[in-house]
């Protein structure tokens, strides 16, 4: 559920028409709604109600400041893979006590800086990151609060670039060698053992797989304690999907998740952490473009827009669906368009084959459920200029990052002594 929908056949962001919004500021861009961040918030943590519960956004979603403020606003949490996250959620207001560090590849200077801002826990995920946590926590005279990320060896049934949870994958400590890893990380002085993590992939439809890693997460807690350590901690991850294509069934609403995870590993008396971001942000923004050109092929139409590739990736990535509609309901004829941005790659195709009605130059379409992993990972590609965000409350809006000048981006090399 969002808040973006039609009002006399204009899209409005909840109560502002998009159609004046590109006007006054230019197309393309991105339009977050505040309204929805608010709601998804707030389902996902009655999901969770009378628990030990912290619900730790997953910045990488969407790192924009006034985007994690909203949330930070709303009481939650951080689930950060860098310095970088880390110093934005310190900023947007989250308390470092409430922050979980994840990320396989963390370095001695990312872990002194989250140590001295005092973290709630380091999500260690190998062996050679534990002892240089240790040695960093010791050298400052600090002890890090942990828990392993442990890969159950489930299948996500997701996309194969975002699942994390199976042997092959790169995350984690592998499940046989978790008992023996733990015992090993109690005798370290910098180390104090507290919990166990995991989180098993992204965009996840399905509640099948997260069960069988709960049961297996659940039983490791047991075990662990039979073994003499206090595991006060579970971090059950993100990856609860969103629905992207109306047409198919949608995933699990977070109630149906928040019941499951209680029912298998509730009984532990564990803190729970749940890391979501997609769901939070995925749908509480859209990209709005504008048609440049309608080009009539050989065998199809091609809507070309001002939006790209370099500005929203995942179509050409993963092969995403995101739903494509016009800004305006004209009821003129419908018509068949491979609809595609100006970059010099092929792969700059958002959708093949959609139906919208008859669109012409100057008319706008939205790209909806492109809150999460849209701007963030945004690029320069072909010195294209990074577009704006905008966030939306109730009838106003604001800029909350503007469209660079170009000498902001060219402005960024450096020439040689050489060649001046």
């Amino acid at each position: 559920m969002d808040s973006f929908a039609y009002r006399h056949h204009k899209l409005h962001a909840e109560d502002f028409p998009l159609e004046r919004m590109a006007q006054e500021i230019g197309t393309p861009f991105y339009c977050y709604s505040t309204e929805t961040l608010i709601r998804h918030h707030s389902v996902f943590c009655e999901a969770f109600t009378d628990r030990d519960f912290l619900l730790c956004y997953a910045v990488k979603a969407n790192t924009n400041q006034a985007v994690i403020k909203t949330l930070a606003d709303q009481g939650a949490g951080a689930d950060v893979v860098s310095e970088g996250e880390l110093r934005r959620a310190l900023k947007a207001g989250i308390p470092a006590d409430k922050i979980v560090y994840s990320g396989v590849a963390k370095t001695k200077r990312e872990m002194a800086y989250a140590l001295e801002k005092g973290i709630f826990q380091f999500n260690v995920e190998s062996e050679p990151e534990l002892y240089q946590l240790n040695d960093v926590a010791s050298r400052l005279g600090k002890v890090a609060a942990i828990a392993f990320r442990i890969n159950p060896d489930v299948d996500a049934k997701t996309h194969a670039k975002i699942a994390t949870g199976r042997a092959e994958n790169k995350f984690g400590v592998p499940l046989k060698r978790a008992r023996a890893i733990y015992a090993d990380a109690a005798k370290l002085p910098g180390i104090r053992v507290q919990g166990v993590d995991l989180h098993i992939g992204s965009q996840l439809t399905d509640l099948a797989p997260f069960e069988q890693a709960f049961h297996i997460a659940g039983k490791l807690v047991e075990d662990l304690r039979r073994d003499g350590h206090d595991i006060t901690v579970l971090d059950l991850g993100g990856g609860l999907g969103i629905p992207y294509d109306q047409t198919e069934t949608a995933p699990p609403l977070p109630h149906l998740y928040g019941q499951m995870a209680q029912r298998i590993v509730g009984h532990l008396g564990c803190k729970i952490i749940c890391e979501p971001g997609r769901l939070l942000v995925g749908n509480a923004g859209i990209l709005v473009s504008e048609v440049i050109y309608v080009k009539k092929g050989e065998d199809r139409n091609f809507l070309i827009i001002d939006a790209a590739m370099n500005d929203l990736i995942r179509p050409s990535l993963y092969e995403a669906y995101h739903e494509i509609v016009a800004l305006e309901e004209t009821g003129a004829n419908p018509v068949t368009y491979d609809i595609v941005g100006p970059v010099c790659e092929t792969g700059d195709t958002f959708a093949q084959g959609r139906t919208l009605p008859e669109l012409a130059t100057g008319d706008l379409v939205a790209i909806r459920s492109a809150g999460a992993y849209g701007a963030v990972m945004a690029s320069t590609y072909n010195t294209r200029r990074l577009i704006p965000e905008v966030l939306v409350k109730g009838d106003s809006y604001a800029v909350i990052r503007p469209r660079p000048d170009y000498e902001d981006i060219i402005g960024l090399d450096v020439l040689p002594d050489w060649l001046d």
